[in-house]
């Protein structure tokens, strides 16, 4: 083995090995084990979410597959609708070309050779990862038999009176002319303005303070040309004798009525509400209570319409206003409208004032424009008959969440449930299998053909495809059973389906796990007819933010790729990536300002394993993860060991006799290992089938770097370099040492795969143990008759004694070369029997030159002293240290430790600086306080005591 470990060097050429052996596919011969991925944006790139998940996913899948179940862990990725079609468009817009003067199917040719050329950067980056997924299976939601499984789904759902056509409110992208989900809005606090504006009273009425109007707050002046109501509370009394009346709508003219609804508060503003159905979706609701009038009034470039004209998605006009929009606001922009009408009211004397407002602003993730609640025809699943028997699945127990907590978010989304747009207005994606006629009839089948040959359709008859796509949440919602064959009852579907675990994020659950149970349990039946769940298990994890526990966002210039941690990344580059494509000077040199902070030297490369084992480490039961460089350092050094302790057992080890034929004699500290093996063999078993993985790679670091590294190899040494000692206690030691080894490998191989599979490819033939892969071993059992818990507790007592004399020697700053006497008082039956057991080891560890045991009535020398239970460790002073220069060292090191607690005190002290100094700040200097307070009072004792001798 090379002295160092640079996992650079063995990463990339694994991974190869593993998937060209075909290692990843299904293979074991026990119970079918499946995890499907949620299939990632062909457009996108990694993330620290998507690299939190896998490794979670491959920690699974590895774990299951060394305890021989069949596993399939399928892999594919989302064609991400209006993602990669805006990508493609961007693209054609640098050469002038849009997609209309390709035409769809041309343009459709493009995004294919898009794909063809750029599509494969995520996959190659969850091989870098290390993720064993199958690539023989790997599946594209636009792929021929995933397309069929669309339509399949479609049609079936359409024919069981679950999918429908409707006018509806919608999340209208009026730059990308299209619906979109509620996921796909992004929320932004802007400052705004409310803009109060008077309606007058019609028919000479007047409100119970005389005035001839109402007056109605809004942020969006512009709607009100499409109002159809004013709102009261019922219980208002300041309205009571206007329910029922109308005011005159300025501007356009028309009459409109007052109505009493509980959606208004009493307390808000005037109690007054403008009602606008068909451009806000709580307006939509109090609308449909009152069969007020939907009134359109934007085109779908969010302009105002020509007068009169009530728009739909096709352009067509289904009513005329009795009182039309006004010519002057026709065609407007909405933005410039908006300033238009504020000023008309302003002269009419109907603006009452306009207040500074803080407000969310819905803007498209992708676009960044302000999206519009738009009335369109759109396609819709009708939910509630779906939701009811997804709802019992989770119920009665066949779907489990872990944590049991995210069941409520569950329920409470599927027991409101409203049904879903699942058109978009978009070219790229699955067409929605529809044909209308010249009259406007709808005809729903797989393709043409058979909608012609279903409703005896001939073919002088016109038939025009339906020229929406469907939401691409409605392919995915199928992910479970499609990439599996579906509709076809393939093998693999009849094995693997249900799946076992679905690893996913708390913001999706809606979006998509809610769906896939529902489209499932309606789609798929289990040999009996009984609806068929898709996975049995929802493990939900959080969301991964930044070292200070915020979120982590391009705008924000805090986020990390882990294939920079993986691979390491200079500083100007780093620089470079978090600062481009921002359009705002101020903000990417406060970035640039901050990253060279947080990164003066870049981002060293750490390798995949030290980041994986830092994801299981921080993955507790669904809270967010709060990402701390320091963690991923820390296990770079874990990695250091492990290879380290492989290296000097292949040392001790190789060409040598280690025991696999023939007697051995195991001494205690032998047993000892072996027994804390099988202890931590279990718990992280136990925590693994629990989703603890925070505690599995506790119990891991725990029992490699504490006890195996730190005690374990030391406690070898005195055996293995003792030339006289017996050839079966030698024997013995080798054969521990590689066995443990080997067994730690395989546990460890989940959480680190690189490494292990490095190390393990030279340790196994030590251990007797045959076999091409790690991967493929079986994970370790313990075996409850190889617990020793007597050579547990030798070993116990033996630590404490050299713990006692190592402190000892670090109080009294005795080198650890200068050999020690060693007095033990107080000691026991046990006492006696662990120092019996323990003495070679313990003089050679501990750099005694002699071990005397005190009786009752012997005086005790002056000496520091240390506690192993009831017995006293005791070291005599008396030539060891020069006590004078001691205690001059001491008192010069409280000197300079009482000058920093002076400093930092009176930084505490100081009001300015507490009251300006971000928290963070502040609880560094706390944290230096109690460090060094701490440090003084053990010096202080430390004092007490050598002034004693």
């Amino acid at each position: 083995m090379d002295k160092t470990y640079q996992p650079q060097a063995i990463e990339t050429s694994w991974y190869q090995h593993w998937e060209q052996n075909n290692y990843f596919a299904p293979q074991g011969s026990g119970k079918p084990y499946t995890i499907m991925i949620p299939p990632p944006n062909v457009t996108g790139s990694l993330h620290m979410g998507h690299g939190f998940n896998n490794a979670i996913m491959d920690a699974l899948i590895r774990f299951r597959r060394m305890q021989n179940r069949n596993t399939l862990w399928q892999v594919g990725t989302d064609h991400a609708g209006i993602a990669t079609q805006m990508v493609v468009e961007r693209q054609l817009a640098a050469n002038g070309v849009t997609r209309h003067d390709l035409g769809r199917e041309a343009f459709l040719d493009k995004i294919w050779e898009w794909k063809a050329q750029s599509g494969g950067t995520i996959t190659n980056q969850i091989r870098r990862l290390g993720s064993s997924v199958d690539w023989s299976r790997e599946r594209f939601t636009m792929d021929d038999g995933l397309s069929t499984a669309v339509k399949e789904a479609f049609v079936r759902l359409y024919q069981d009176g679950l999918i429908y056509r409707g006018k509806r409110l919608v999340n209208w992208d009026p730059k990308f002319h299209t619906a979109i989900s509620d996921l796909e809005v992004e929320n932004h606090d802007e400052k705004g303005f409310l803009w109060n504006l008077r309606y007058p009273l019609a028919d000479g009425a007047k409100t119970a303070d005389g005035k001839d109007y109402l007056v109605v707050a809004t942020t969006r002046p512009e709607t009100m040309l499409g109002d159809s109501a004013i709102a009261v509370h019922p219980e208002d009394e300041r309205y009571q004798n206007l329910i029922g009346k109308e005011v005159l709508l300025p501007l356009v003219n028309r009459r409109i009525p007052v109505i009493a609804d509980d959606y208004c508060d009493p307390e808000f503003g005037t109690g007054c509400v403008k009602i606008t159905p068909a451009h806000d979706f709580n307006d939509y609701e109090v609308g449909k209570r009152h069969s007020l009038p939907l009134i359109n009034v934007l085109d779908k470039n969010a302009a105002i319409l020509a007068q009169g004209q009530v728009f739909h998605v096709d352009g067509s006009v289904n009513e005329q206003l009795d009182a039309p929009i006004p010519a002057e606001y026709a065609g407007l922009d909405r933005f410039v409208a908006r300033k238009q009408i504020v000023e008309a009211f302003d002269q009419l004397g109907l603006l009452e004032k306009v207040e500074d407002h803080a407000l969310k602003v819905p803007r498209g993730d992708r676009s960044g424009d302000v999206i519009e609640p738009w009335l369109t025809d759109q396609w819709y699943v009708s939910t509630k008959p779906l939701a009811e028997p997804a709802i019992a699945a989770v119920e009665d127990g066949r779907i489990e969440f872990v944590p049991k907590q995210y069941e409520n978010m569950y329920f409470s989304w599927m027991r409101d449930i409203q049904d879903w747009c699942i058109s978009r207005q978009l070219w790229w994606g699955h067409r929605i299998p529809a044909w209308y006629d010249e009259a406007g009839n709808v005809y729903v089948g797989r393709d043409e053909a058979e909608v012609r040959s279903n409703h005896n359709l001939t073919a002088d008859i016109t038939l025009r495809q339906d020229e929406d796509v469907l939401d691409t949440w409605f392919s995915s919602g199928l992910w479970t059973f499609s990439t599996l064959g579906w509709p076809e009852q393939t093998d693999f579907l009849k094995t693997f389906h249900p799946t076992d675990v679905l690893v996913t994020g708390f913001d999706i659950i809606f979006f998509w796990v809610a769906r896939m149970i529902m489209l499932t349990m309606h789609l798929v039946k289990n040999p009996d007819g009984t609806p068929q769940i898709p996975f049995k298990t929802v493990y939900v994890h959080g969301l991964v933010r930044d070292g200070l526990g915020q979120k982590m966002s391009k705008s924000k210039g805090n986020v990390l790729d882990p294939l920079d941690i993986v691979d390491g990344i200079d500083l100007e580059t780093l620089v470079q990536k978090r600062t481009s494509g921002m359009m705002q000077p101020q903000k990417a040199a406060k970035i640039e300002k901050q990253t060279r902070a947080e990164f003066p030297d870049g981002i060293a490369s750490y390798g995949t394993d030290a980041l994986r084992f830092t994801f299981c480490s921080l993955a507790s039961t669904g809270r967010d993860v709060k990402f701390d460089m320091g963690r991923v350092e820390g296990y770079r050094n874990f990695c250091n060991k492990i290879w380290n302790a492989a290296r000097y057992v292949i040392m001790q080890c190789e060409a040598q006799d280690c025991g696999l034929t023939g007697t051995v004699e195991l001494s205690v500290a032998d047993r000892w290992i072996i027994s804390q093996l099988q202890r931590t063999e279990a718990e992280v078993t136990r925590q693994l089938d629990q989703f603890r993985f925070d505690l599995a790679s506790q119990a891991l670091y725990e029992f490699v770097w504490n006890q195996y590294c730190d005690w374990y190899l030391e406690l070898s040494k005195p055996v293995l370099w003792d030339e006289n000692a017996p050839l079966e206690r030698t024997r013995g030691t080798r054969r521990t040492l590689v066995k443990v080894l080997e067994s730690i490998l395989r546990l460890a191989h989940p959480f680190m795969p690189f490494i292990t599979e490095e190390i393990w490819q030279r340790i196994a033939p030590l251990a007797g143990v045959e076999g091409a892969t790690i991967m493929l071993q079986a994970f370790p059992q313990a075996q409850e008759e190889k617990l020793d818990a007597p050579a547990e507790a030798s070993i116990e007592w033996l630590k404490g004694v050299m713990l006692g004399v190592r402190n000892i020697r670090a109080e009294m700053n005795i080198g650890p070369g200068k050999p020690l006497p060693l007095f033990l008082a107080n000691a026991t039956e046990s006492d006696l029997q662990y120092l019996e057991e323990n003495r070679t080891t313990l003089v050679k560890l501990a750099k005694l030159d002699s071990i005397t045991l005190l009786t009752v009535d012997q005086e005790k020398p002056m000496s520091a002293t240390a506690l192993v239970g009831d017995m006293q460790v005791l070291v005599p002073m008396a030539g060891l240290i020069d006590t004078k220069a001691e205690l001059a060292r001491l008192d010069k090191e409280i000197q300079r430790l009482q000058g920093e607690l002076k400093r930092v005190a009176g930084k505490l002290a100081n009001q300015g600086f507490v009251a300006k100094a971000p928290a963070d700040v502040i609880e560094k200097e706390q944290a230096k306080q109690a460090e060094f307070e701490q440090a003084l009072e053990q010096l202080a004792q430390q004092h007490a005591r050598i002034s004693s001798l």
